[in-house]
């Protein structure tokens, strides 16, 4: 059998490369400007590598009962890690991905096809856009993990993009975000006040050293208009490999501090993180 090799293709975005890992057959890292972007194993969707995306992941096996379908949109594709999860773990599950990179959908389609079958339907458009068109209250969960390049755009951080994606949930849906900062979190601050504005219940999720400006990392936000399973979440990240804390109640409110909703006219793309915040060897 012939060894894997890397694959690079010039994508709208940059240059997008799908690295082969030596230590797990079929799985492959997905990086878009030497920036990590998607791991992803063929033989085994529920193997999750990177931190972040395991968070994800927690909170997906939190959204409803237990093994039942979900209706999801995901805004954001990259190769397709979250959504292969869903399927395998809630199988029936209906799953639109809305990523505006037609280059890389082409090539994550190519070298990881999807399984026959599997409910996920990808489409080439603008996320918020699509978050705009879509039919009100027809989500059970809407996943946000939008980079254009290794930054959050603009037009999805402000609080108007925060009612979009209430419109669209089901009553007691959940929203969740990827989202990267640093401190002092001026960025991460005002995304949670956007969703406090709009949503009963916020919460966030993140490693101790980030929480305490001791490094930019990743950090998950979730809202909803129902109580969040906070007890839960804090149960699963603080066993992960890399424990997380969840952040919640009157800490977050004293996190958030004075920070306030940003409109559209004023809002900004997340923060360029700085050299090797992401970077691989």
């Amino acid at each position: 059998m012939n060894e894997p090799i890397p694959v690079s293709r010039t994508v709208d975005w940059g240059t997008a490369k799908l690295m082969p890992d030596v230590d797990r057959e079929r799985a492959w890292l997905l990086t878009v400007n030497g920036a990590p972007q998607s791991y992803v194993d063929l033989d085994d969707p529920t193997y999750i590598e990177f931190e972040y995306a395991r968070r994800l992941a927690h909170v997906v096996d939190r959204a409803g009962e237990e093994g039942a379908p979900l209706d999801v949109l995901h805004l954001g594709g990259g190769a397709l890690t979250l959504p292969r999860y869903v399927a395998a773990t809630r199988p029936g599950s209906r799953q639109d991905v809305v990523e505006a990179d037609r280059g890389l959908i082409g090539l994550v389609g190519e070298h990881l096809p999807l399984p026959e079958g599997c409910g996920i339907r990808v489409h080439a458009d603008d996320a918020r856009g699509w978050a705009e068109k879509a039919p009100a209250h027809s989500v059970d969960l809407l996943v946000a993990d939008v980079f254009g390049g290794s930054r959050v755009p603009a037009h999805l951080t402000s609080v108007e993009y925060a009612r979009v994606a209430e419109r669209v949930l089901k009553p007691g849906g959940l929203y969740v975000a990827n989202l990267a900062d640093g401190a002092p979190f001026a960025f991460l601050r005002s995304q949670l006040a956007n969703f406090r504005a709009v949503f009963a219940e916020v919460a966030l999720i993140a490693e101790p050293a980030v929480l305490r400006g001791r490094r930019f990392g990743n950090v998950v936000l979730l809202a909803s208009q129902r109580p969040l399973p906070i007890a839960e979440l804090a149960r699963l990240t603080a066993g992960d490999a890399f424990p997380a804390r969840v952040e919640h109640g009157d800490a977050l409110r004293r996190f958030i501090g004075a920070a306030v909703p940003v409109p559209d006219a004023e809002a900004q793309p997340s923060p360029q993180p700085p050299d090797g915040a992401f970077g691989i060897g």
